[in-house]
């Protein structure tokens, strides 16, 4: 019994010893800053894309790839997941020539992806234009000259070096908050997949990293 009071009597005299605050770790301190952002870039995300050149029916046929370069800054609260400046392809989809009477051509388009680093991000955008031939003048010229009417051709369809076009993403896109340090070039602070193949890079789910906007 007095071995019991001892010992009762030495825990009561101990002094608590108080828990030391664990600081966050740096990784820890990053996932809860993703958490107040979202971990990822929904899909269906706006994404501008201006055309690097000229396209016109004249020159194209069905098949061709054509670049673009992404013309906004695509946002994630006050952060850039794909800058402005990062190039974007698109593939024409359906063409048809001017032909005669005024009949003009008309062209189809598709956007296909945003190349972040050797990633390639898909997109969706479909679009169509047509050229500006006044058909109806035309065909009243066939009917006031007769058969050279028939050499009245309308125009081609055409699209204009610089023109914004509105593409979507197809699915969510991770982010990861790029490192505190400042990189050396916008480049660097993306992540990117070692693939060097479209293909590849799309098997390796790798987030894009996240920069400040500097507005």
């Amino acid at each position: 019994m007095k071995s019991m009071l001892f010992v009762a009597a030495l825990a009561a005299a101990a002094p608590s010893v108080a828990q030391e605050p664990v600081m966050a770790s740096a990784q820890q301190m990053i996932v809860a800053r993703k958490a107040d952002i979202g971990s990822s870039l929904p899909s269906n995300s706006e994404v501008w894309l201006s055309l690097n050149s000229g396209l016109s029916s004249k020159s194209l046929k069905v098949g061709d790839k054509f670049d673009l370069t992404v013309s906004r800054d695509v946002m994630m609260g006050d952060y850039v997941v794909i800058s402005r400046g990062t190039p974007a392809h698109g593939q024409i989809s359906y063409r048809t020539g001017k032909g005669a009477f005024g009949k003009s051509a008309k062209m189809e388009f598709d956007l296909v992806d945003v190349q972040v680093g050797q990633r390639f991000i898909p997109v969706s955008g479909h679009y169509r234009i047509e050229g500006q031939g006044n058909t109806g003048a035309a065909v009243g010229a066939v009917v006031a000259v007769g058969v050279f009417g028939a050499f009245v051709t309308g125009h081609s369809a055409a699209a204009a070096q610089g023109s914004e076009w509105k593409a979507y993403t197809k699915e969510p896109l991770m982010v990861a908050l790029a490192p505190s340090a400042p990189a050396p070039t916008p480049a660097a602070t993306v992540a990117t997949a070692p693939a060097a193949s479209p293909v590849a890079a799309q098997a390796t789910v790798t987030p894009i990293a996240l920069t400040r906007s500097p507005n």
